[in-house]
């Protein structure tokens, strides 16, 4: 028991991460009131759901496109049908397999099995997740300031800064290691911030019309830095896939810098949420495919 525990300690405290941080946003929805969290639901319309499900499956393309670019600019001859395919199988992977496979994992295994190179092909999805935050970066302070701000000065913010700082080094020395196969491709680089930008106004924008729903009207670009600062709060590892840890940091930024109430910004979190899962259904579709190279794979290399 003692040596399963030592093998598998980050899986069980990641479970025991998000099991409590559902818990947490049960007993706020108990206290906030049940019909206030179902009243906010329902004055979002089919027609603004319709267009936040849109968008989401567009903010997902782009990030198959970043995929694309990196691998393309890497030597890697894969198509833009196959990046899809394998971002979308990954994406179904990590929410409704999160504690086995994993979606890196996913397009990994799937991109080497088509034949493409391992090491550039690990080294683009580690690139890939550092566009993803090189991005982040740039709204980053938009989101940052007015928490501080909201949230008072002294020890917490020290703290927040020391964190931050620590973490902006780790992420620097990361960045240089994993970029060396781009960095004499610049305009591949550029391309990709560009998909990550891409990506990240639809996920601004998706919740603007989510929150505009509500009744609140909030300034764009405070809603892409709390999104900002949410997503790197996600980023630490005490919760699989983030679930619950960024449904709390949402609730809590939103109700408490943008002044939402406690019911809408939890019914914005969960929505976000659910419309993320949603349109990783797609990679549903292509699972056979993908299932179907691996047999040929299999069969070529008996």
């Amino acid at each position: 028991m003692t040596r399963w525990f030592i093998n598998h300690r980050r899986l069980v405290l990641q479970l025991v991460g998000t099991i409590l941080a559902f818990g947490l946003i049960f007993v706020l929805v108990r206290e906030e009131g049940w019909d206030e969290v179902f009243k906010a639901l329902r004055l979002i319309s089919l027609g603004h759901l319709a267009e936040a499900l849109a968008l989401v499956l567009v903010s997902r393309l782009f990030v198959a496109a970043r995929w694309y670019v990196l691998l393309r600019s890497g030597d890697v001859k894969i198509s833009m049908t196959d990046s899809t395919a394998l971002t979308f199988t990954g994406l179904f992977s990590n929410n409704f397999l999160p504690t086995t496979v994993g979606g890196d994992g996913v397009r990994l295994a799937g991109a080497m099995q088509l034949g493409y190179d391992r090491a550039v092909c690990l080294a683009s999805l580690v690139a890939d997740r550092l566009m993803g935050m090189v991005g982040m970066l740039f709204t980053l302070p938009f989101g940052l300031l007015p928490a501080l701000h909201s949230l008072g000065t002294g020890a917490s913010q020290s703290l927040a800064w020391s964190g931050l700082m620590a973490r902006g080094l780790n992420f620097a020395r990361r960045t240089l290691q994993t970029f060396s196969i781009w960095f004499g491709k610049p305009g591949a680089l550029i391309a990709a911030l560009g998909c990550t930008w891409g990506h990240m106004f639809c996920t601004f924008l998706t919740m603007h019309i989510l929150i505009d729903s509500l009744g609140y009207h909030v300034d764009f670009w405070l809603i892409a830095g709390l999104w900002s600062l949410a997503y790197f709060v996600t980023l630490v590892p005490i919760s699989i896939n983030g679930y619950g840890v960024q449904e709390l940091s949402l609730s809590f930024l939103f109700s408490t810098v943008a002044g939402l109430s406690a019911a809408a910004s939890l019914s914005v979190a969960v929505l976000i949420r659910a419309l993320y899962v949603g349109v990783s259904l797609v990679g549903a579709l292509f699972m056979p495919a993908t299932l179907a190279s691996l047999g040929k794979s299999g069969s070529a290399g008996a």
